[in-house]
């Protein structure tokens, strides 16, 4: 009958395989738990009146864009939320005061809603 015992080394090996291994995922949970989440989308809701900053957010430009950066901005999230293709009424016209505030054409009223 042959009498199989692991050896002190093959033992300690492992233990040291299992702990390096161990350290090692540690060590990746807390990076991943500290790194910092990014969002898509604007978590708070509209102001009662649109301000410069809240008019960037909402077409996804910095306030001192250049007209033509507005317009094709206002272009891409008017297609994407406009009435007729599904989108809210309201959120196109909040889209609509964005792009006048950013060009300057408010008439001093909010949206319609």
């Amino acid at each position: 009958m042959l009498s199989f015992q692991a050896s002190p080394v093959v033992v300690g090996t492992s233990i040291g395989a299992a702990a390096l291994a161990a350290r090692y995922l540690i060590q990746a949970w807390q990076t991943f738990k500290a790194a910092p989440r990014v969002r898509r989308f604007y978590p708070g809701g509209f102001e009662r009146a649109m301000t410069r900053r809240e008019a960037a957010l909402i077409l996804g430009v910095r306030e001192s864009a250049v007209l033509q950066k507005i317009k094709e901005a206002h272009r891409r999230v008017m297609i994407a939320n406009h009435p007729d293709a599904g989108g809210s009424h309201y959120l196109a016209s909040k889209i609509n005061e964005a792009k006048d505030v950013l060009l300057g054409k408010t008439k001093g009223a909010a949206s319609a809603f």
